[in-house]
């Protein structure tokens, strides 16, 4: 088909045939880019991690509308406990050091870089089985507001049993009170 129209210039310079730029991620990969954008910028978060051998320290990077970004610290022998995130997906992403993930399908290991992404209500449990600490990044969407904790003994059988979610959303990373 001809047409006597021609468009000089670029015609996605128009702004308003440009659709509105999101200001925060909208989609999954959206979000796994946030995740990497963070783990890239080691300046920025290298110097908030603490290691606490008593208990698993964490720490809220930054919040925004529908999703929170949290950094953990874990010694060698911490874990998590099995769990599922409720209703929120999460990106997961080791930043230093090695953790274990076990799932119904087995024991993973999980290497400085590897990034997981986990759908809602998907049981797992991450442990520090090495020898030196790690550092891992972990962005919830929406805002993590249950974490329900499941029975150790149960939890990768086909029904799993799961233990009580922690009240009105005062649920952080892996079972964690707020601090």
């Amino acid at each position: 088909m001809n047409s006597d129209v021609e468009i000089a210039g670029d015609p996605l310079a128009l702004p308003h045939l440009l659709p509105p730029t999101p200001t925060h991620p909208t989609t999954v990969a959206g979000f796994v880019g946030l995740a990497r954008a963070i783990a890239d910028d080691r300046a920025a978060w290298a110097p908030l991690v603490r290691y606490d051998a008593t208990a698993r320290w964490y720490h809220r990077l930054r919040t925004g509308p529908g999703h929170e970004v949290w950094l953990l610290s874990w010694v060698p022998g911490q874990g998590s406990g099995p769990h599922d995130h409720g209703s929120s997906s999460a990106v997961f992403t080791v930043l230093d050091g090695e953790l274990s993930e076990r799932t119904a399908q087995g024991v993973r290991s999980l290497r400085s870089g590897t990034q997981r992404i986990l759908a809602p209500g998907h049981p797992h449990d991450v442990v520090n089985d090495a020898l030196e600490p790690a550092v891992s990044l972990h962005v919830y969407f929406p805002g993590l507001t249950e974490m329900p904790m499941h029975d150790p003994h149960t939890a990768w059988c086909s029904s799993t049993a799961r233990t009580p979610a922690l009240p009105d959303g005062a649920a952080t990373p892996h079972g964690l009170p707020l601090g």
